[in-house]
């Protein structure tokens, strides 16, 4: 769990992955990631291809209502990490720094650039706190029992190194979709810090931006992950279905060419951060007392609440509220949903369902059957 709170990528998953090539090598690696994120990346693919019968009033109510829900789970998201990862001064002015800079610096390498400018105060500015007493029986520095050696884990590193350079020239040099949209993925996993909702300003800026998806679809995909079991990295399996063609601009017909992109996006957005973590293992001994390294961490953590309160802002809330004929019944579910989630402890698959449904009933209500 340590190291993948300190690595990118989707945690649970590492840690899955990790306790299954602890258990099993390299094969039980695959099986358990396999088994822990198929179940959710089905039914995300499902919704994908079923999407285009949410037509009419009801169908478009529920599309927007699973819009209203995303604001409400990301502002969760938002009010939760605030408290764990900005709860000083210092760290909250580093996210709100964070937010400004996203919000009004148009450039796709806005958010790279803040990690890495917050990863660089953190090692000048930002002192770590005090080591906690161990708990009894505890060792967390002690070695870990891997079958496999540190060359190995240094191979995964310079395997997961040579992807990130070498996937855009490959894309660039060969046109190919399949190819540009595996690099679009893998960098977006090779950069996500603070859990999976932060993937979320990244995904927008990789696949509405260029026109891949909308943003209505992009937001109801969003809603919908928040629905089913699993890694909310499985989102990535609705987008590569979603993905429209820039000349059609519409998702593939086969659902065999879908499934391919859908799978290809899959794969694309973990594989950083499993490389990462096949790594790490073997050199946590020593990196993760490293107190550089811990500063570095705490600070790109804090500046990930600005990253994401600026996507809640942008594009979560303003796509979703945009063109509404009800905005004040919007926003009154919005809070509602945002209450339930933070004071009353409520599911999140509860509030996907309940909050669609009332925008059906403000619909049907508003315009008539």
């Amino acid at each position: 769990m340590a190291i993948a709170q300190s690595l990118p990528g989707p945690a649970s998953s590492q840690v899955v992955f990790a306790i299954g090539l602890l258990r099993a090598g390299w094969p039980g690696s695959l099986a358990a990631w396999t088994g822990f994120t198929l179940p959710s990346a089905l039914l995300l693919f499902a919704f994908a291809c079923g999407s285009s019968l949410f037509t009419g009033l009801v169908g478009a109510s529920v599309l927007h209502g699973l819009q209203l829900v995303a604001v409400a789970i990301v502002a969760q998201a938002v009010f939760t990490m605030q408290r764990s990862l900005a709860p000083d001064l210092p760290r909250l002015a580093l996210a709100m720094t964070a937010a400004a800079i996203v919000c009004f610096v148009a450039s796709p390498f806005a958010t790279i650039a803040t990690l890495a400018g917050a990863a660089l105060l953190g090692v000048l500015l930002i002192v770590s706190p005090p080591k906690a007493a161990a708990t009894p029986g505890s060792n967390t520095s002690a070695p870990l029992n891997l079958s496999f050696s540190r060359t190995r884990g240094m191979v995964a590193a310079a395997v997961f190194l040579a992807l990130l350079l070498l996937l855009p020239i490959l894309a660039a040099v060969t046109g190919s979709p399949h190819l540009v949209r595996f690099n679009a993925f893998y960098r977006v996993g090779a950069l996500v810090f603070g859990g999976g909702h932060v993937v979320l300003p990244l995904l927008e800026q990789a696949r509405v931006v260029p026109g891949w998806i909308s943003p209505r679809s992009f937001l109801a995909g969003y809603g919908m992950a928040q629905a089913v079991p699993g890694p909310l990295f499985t989102f990535s399996a609705y987008l590569g279905a979603e993905v429209q063609d820039l000349a059609t601009h519409a998702p593939p017909a086969g659902l065999a060419a879908r499934a391919v992109n859908s799978a290809l996006a899959l794969v694309a957005i973990f594989l950083p951060g499993l490389l990462l973590m096949a790594a790490a293992l073997p050199l946590w001994a020593s990196l993760g007392q490293n107190p550089r390294l811990r500063a570095a961490l705490r600070a790109v953590n804090a500046s990930v609440v600005g990253i994401l309160f600026a996507a809640l802002i942008r594009p979560v809330a303003t796509t979703a509220f945009r063109g509404s004929t009800h905005v004040w019944v919007d926003a009154i579910l919005v809070t509602a949903a945002f209450f339930a989630l933070t004071r009353l402890n409520a599911p999140p698959l509860s509030v996907v369902a309940a909050v669609p449904g009332c925008a059906v009933l403000t619909s049907l209500a508003a315009g008539g059957l």
